[in-house]
C-alpha cells in the first residue's frame, strides 16, 4: 500500500462553499508528486471512528465532477458535530484513529469546518506531537457565521452573505408596494458574533434605505430603545424594515430567547424565536400592522445565489492546505489576508492553530453605530467584495442539478 495518501472531512454546520474547499483539497492531491490518494471520511471524525470512507480520487474523475462538486451545497462528505474528548483525560479515540491513519498510509489529513471542527484539528495536532507523529495536520476554515480568528473571512461567508442582502432587497420589494403603515423584522443567523446579519446593509442602494435598523449580537439590545427606534422611523416612512441577529441579548448578556432555548452538546445555545418576540412586542407597543420572517437554514445552502469571490476563495484554499501539507506544515489552519480594497485582492496563508482553535472574532465596535441599531460605512467597505461574481451552474428541468448525496452503506 502506498505510505502517501490523504485524509478529507467536513464537520460542522453547512455552506455553498465548503464543497468548493475539498474540490481544491481533491485537485491539489490530483496535481501532487507527494500523495497518491485521497479518502473522504464520512461524516467528519465520526468517519474515522467508524471506518466509513470513500476514496474521492476515483470518485471525482474529471474536470466536470470537480466542478460540479464545487458548486453543489452543504457537505458532500456528510457531516457531524462531535466533540473529542482531552486525549489526557481519555486517548482511545485518539489511538483508534491514528492507527486507521496508519492502516491507510495517511500522511496528511484536512478537516474542513468552523471553530468546533478546528478545535478537533487543535487536539489531533497535540496528540500528534504527544506521540512524534509526523502526519500533517491542517484545519480548513469554513462558516456562514465569519467568525473564525485570524482569517479576514471565512469560505461560505460571502455566498450567505450575497444572499441575505438579496433576501432583505427583495423584502423591500414585497413591502413597499403598501401604503399601510408596518414593521417587518428579520432574523438571521449569529448566535455570538453579527456578521450575517451586518450583510443586511448591502441591500440598500440609491432608491432602498432597508434595512432600516440592524440589531447585533455585539451590543446590549434595549427593547425600549428599539420600540422608540421604530416609532419614530414610523413617522416619516410607512413600512420600517428591521434586521436582527438571532443571538440579541440584553444589558445581562441574557439572550432574548435564552429561557426556552435549548443547548447542544458544545453548551451553545440553539437559539430562535428573537424575531417573533419583537413582533408581538411591536404589535403590543405600537399597535401596527407587523411580521416576523426568520430566514434560518436558508441562507446556508443557497447555492443559486453563490458569490465566484467565495467560491474562488474556498477552492484555492482548498489546494493551499495541500501544499502546505507538502512543504512539512502541520498544526495550522489556511487563511485569507485581505491585502487590499480596491481592488480587491487577498493572498493564501495559515497560522498556529493553537491561536485559532476555541477563539472567536466579533464585529469590531468602531464598525457599529453609536446608537447600537446599524452598522458603519467602514463594515459595508469591508463586506461588498466578498459577495461579487456570479457562478454559472448547472439546471436539469428547472432545478439546480447539484452533486447527488453520497451514498452511505
Amino acid at each position: 500500500m502506498n505510505n502517501s495518501n490523504c485524509m478529507v472531512a467536513q464537520s460542522g454546520g453547512p455552506t455553498c462553499a465548503i464543497n468548493a474547499s475539498l474540490a481544491g483539497v481533491v485537485s491539489g492531491i490530483k496535481n501532487s508528486s507527494v500523495y497518491e490518494k485521497c479518502y473522504g471520511a464520512v461524516n467528519g471524525i465520526l468517519g474515522i471512528l467508524n471506518e466509513q470512507y470513500t476514496d474521492l480520487t476515483d470518485t471525482i474523475t474529471d474536470d466536470a465532477a470537480l466542478c460540479r462538486l464545487m458548486t453543489t451545497p452543504a457537505m458532500y462528505l456528510g457531516s457531524c458535530r462531535h466533540r473529542l474528548a482531552d486525549y489526557k483525560d481519555d486517548d482511545s479515540s485518539y489511538v483508534f484513529i491514528f492507527n486507521q491513519f496508519a492502516k491507510l498510509g495517511i500522511r496528511a489529513f484536512f478537516y474542513i469546518g468552523g471553530n468546533d471542527s478546528m478545535d478537533t484539528v487543535d487536539k489531533l495536532s497535540d496528540y500528534a506531537r504527544k506521540i512524534n507523529s509526523d502526519i500533517r495536520i491542517i484545519g480548513i476554515p469554513k462558516t456562514v457565521d465569519n467568525d473564525l480568528y485570524m482569517t479576514d473571512h471565512t469560505p461560505g461567508f460571502g455566498s450567505a452573505a450575497k444572499y441575505i442582502a438579496t433576501s432583505l432587497l427583495e423584502i423591500a420589494h414585497d413591502t413597499f408596494i403598501y401604503a399601510v403603515k408596518s414593521v417587518t423584522i428579520v432574523e438571521i443567523m449569529g448566535r455570538d458574533a453579527g456578521w450575517l446579519t451586518a450583510a443586511s446593509a448591502l441591500a440598500r442602494n440609491d432608491y432602498n434605505a432597508a434595512p432600516h435598523f440592524i440589531y447585533l449580537p455585539e451590543t446590549a439590545f434595549c427593547k425600549e430603545q428599539f420600540l422608540h427606534d421604530v416609532k419614530e422611523k414610523l413617522k416619516t416612512v410607512d413600512n420600517v424594515i428591521v434586521a436582527v441577529s438571532e443571538g440579541i441579548r440584553d444589558e445581562n448578556q441574557e439572550y432574548i430567547t435564552a429561557s426556552s432555548a435549548a443547548v447542544d452538546q458544545f453548551g451553545h445555545k440553539q437559539l430562535s424565536g428573537a424575531g417573533k418576540a419583537l413582533e408581538i412586542l411591536v404589535k403590543q407597543e405600537l399597535g401596527v400592522k407587523v411580521r416576523s420572517v426568520e430566514i434560518n437554514v436558508l441562507q446556508r445552502c443557497a447555492a443559486h445565489m453563490l458569490s465566484k469571490t467565495d467560491i474562488d476563495e474556498s477552492f484555492s484554499l482548498g489546494k493551499h492546505a495541500v501544499s502546505l501539507a507538502e512543504e512539512g506544515v502541520t498544526a495550522s489552519m489556511v487563511m485569507l489576508e485581505r491585502v487590499s480594497d480596491s481592488p480587491y485582492a487577498v493572498t493564501y496563508s495559515h497560522a498556529d492553530i493553537r491561536s485559532i482553535a476555541n477563539q472567536a472574532k466579533m464585529i469590531p465596535a468602531e464598525w457599529i453605530h453609536e446608537d447600537g441599531n446599524d452598522v458603519t460605512a467602514e463594515l459595508t467597505d469591508y463586506l461588498r467584495p466578498l459577495i461579487l461574481g456570479e457562478v454559472t451552474i448547472s439546471y436539469k428541468d428547472g432545478i439546480p442539478a447539484y452533486m447527488p448525496f453520497l451514498h452511505r452503506d
